[in-house]
Order: structure tokens, then sequence, then C-alpha cells
């Protein structure tokens, strides 16, 4: 069985690890029964320097590539606003995509491959930060911002940095069976198939928007006391306005219900107090306004996939704050 081809698009600016993560997972994969050759390619088959300054080598230029790809990788890189713009990186993309098998970006590279045209109707994510970014600059793309990585046809997109990893283990999984991509996820000390999605890393506090000044009080009110009453006859009672009013200003302003908007900023408020303090879960419940730890953590598991136990294990250390030995049930890999 001949290898397959792993072609890496390297750029000046490109983030180290959205290039390295993807390479180390194939290159593992090989000790494990998978066959896969990778080979980093440039525009002009010169070095670059990463956003970390670290140099990488490419082994050819773009036009030098000649037979096709398995998979074509295009990482990003936190200058993508420029990125984006440069007609020549980005048909260069458009060029590489036209011969591959199966192309994956990393994190804002899912707006490189958006601006080369060739999300247009698909479904894709991107880093938590720059979903919204995603959205409205390209909104025949139909966005995912909670998912880790989408497929998409022959299109892979996944979240930010680290998530290149999921997603190439996705990959190997497909050609290669389940047990290689375990064997990988395995000897990386990874998860095969991280739990939640990428929400239980994002951060709603940002108010949203909004023309009516009526609708931003309330919001502002939700924001700053999560734990006080604010069903939706509360709220339409402070406000002044009738129930159905409110509704429909939620509808037509925020986009979701009251209800959900309320339960999602408690949500953020229930995380920033896990990650903060020691309060047992049933405080932190009272305080952010579920009234009972089990109605925090149906929420939790509703919004971010994962329990309050688990987030606060997963974010609140590294486990290198004292001498005990971190385990897979405390770190946050």
């Amino acid at each position: 069985m001949s290898p397959l081809t792993v072609t890496v698009l390297v750029f000046p600016g490109v983030r180290l690890l959205d290039v390295t993560g993807p390479i180390e997972v194939f290159t593992s994969a090989n000790e494990f029964g998978g066959r896969y050759r990778v080979q980093i390619v440039s525009e002009d088959g010169a070095d670059v320097i990463t956003s970390a300054g670290t140099r990488l080598s490419a082994d050819r230029a773009a036009d030098e590539v000649r037979e096709p790809s398995d998979v074509l990788v295009i990482p990003g890189g936190p200058e993508w606003e420029t990125l984006i713009k440069d007609d020549a990186l980005l048909d260069v993309v458009r060029r590489l995509d036209a011969t591959a098998g199966r192309t994956a970006s990393v994190c804002t590279g899912a707006l490189l491959l958006a601006a080369a045209g060739l999300l247009h109707g698909r479904r894709a994510t991107t880093h938590w930060r720059f979903t919204r970014q995603l959205a409205l600059r390209f909104p025949s793309v139909r966005v995912e911002p909670d998912a880790v990585f989408v497929r998409d046809g022959t299109m892979m997109t996944s979240a930010g940095v680290s998530a290149g990893i999921d997603l190439s283990l996705a990959l190997v999984e497909e050609h290669y069976g389940a047990e290689v991509a375990r064997a990988v996820a395995k000897d990386m000390v990874v998860f095969m198939q991280r739990p939640g999605g990428q929400s239980q890393f994002s951060k709603r506090s940002q108010i949203p928007y909004s023309r009516q000044e009526l609708l931003r009080r309330i919001l502002d009110a939700v924001a700053e006391d999560p734990g006080a009453n604010h069903s939706l006859s509360a709220m339409a009672r402070r406000a002044g306005v009738s129930v159905r009013h409110l509704a429909r200003l939620f509808h037509e302003e925020v986009g979701t219900t009251p209800a959900r908007y309320v339960e999602q900023v408690r949500v953020e408020a229930a995380q920033i107090l896990l990650e903060t303090g020691d309060d047992p879960m049933a405080v932190v419940a009272r305080r952010t306004g579920f009234g009972s730890a089990e109605s925090l953590r149906r929420a939790f598991v509703r919004h971010l996939g994962v329990t309050p136990g688990v987030f606060r294990s997963r974010f609140r250390t590294t486990g290198l704050v004292s001498d005990e030995p971190v385990t897979a049930g405390t770190s946050a890999s």
C-alpha cells in the first residue's frame, strides 16, 4: 500500500502548533501501522518565520507540487486579517486544494479557506474567538461555533490551535482505523475524542449589542447580577412591557430567548466562580441563580458538554502546584 501524502502549507507568521500538531499525529501514526509521507510547502519554497519566531524549512515551493495530495493542511496565524487579503497566497491555497483528496484547516486557517472561496455553502468552524468574524465576513459559510472540528464533504475545519490534533486523529482513524488512531492518541497523551465542545473554553461576557435602550438595560441587569430573579415575567415587569413584547425584542435583537440568554450568562458566572474559588457546587449554584447543584450540572452539560466538576478540575490548575502527579482525571490535555 502506497503512503498517503500530507501537504502542509506554511507562510510567514503561521502559528507553529497549527503546523507541528498535525505533523506529529501523522508521523506518529507511522509507528503504529499508518503510512504517511509529510511534505511542508511554502509559496516560493523559502523558509518561513512563524508567529513564535521559529524558522520552518519548506521541502519545496507550491509550484513544484506535481502529485495530488491525499490531505492538504491549511494552518492559521495571528495576522489572519492580512493573510485573507493576500491574493497570491489565496491562489496557492486554491491550486493545492484542486488536487487534494481532502483539505483540512486548523484554527484561523478556515478564514483562509473562506477567503479563497472554498467554504461557500459549507459547514465550518474556527477558533471560538473568530467564529463571529467568519460568519460576518463570509455569510455563505454555515458556522458551527461550538464544534471542535467539522467535516463537510472533502473539507474539514477545526477550532483553535490544538484542535488540529483532534482533526488529524480523525483523519488517521478514517484512513487506518480506530485502533491506529487510539494508539497515536495514547502515545501523545491526548484525548481520542475531546470531551465537550469549544464553548467550554470561550467567554460569553460580552453583552450583545442592542439598538433598543430598554433591552440594553435588561441585558446589563442580567450581566451585573446573574443570581437575581430574571424570569421572563420579572424582567418584563421591571421594563414596563408585556411578556410577549420582551420576548419579541430578545428574538429580534439578541437572536435567542430570554431564558436561554439568562442561562448563558449564569453559566459563565459559574465558570468564573469555579475557576477562581473553592465554594461547593451548591453554593456556586445559589450564587449564580441556578438554585441547586443539579440544575447547575444540567446547564453545564447542555451548554459546555461537561459537568461543573470536570470543568473545575480542567481549568482550575495545571496540577503542578503540588508534588502530586497529574493524572488523567486532572489533566487538561
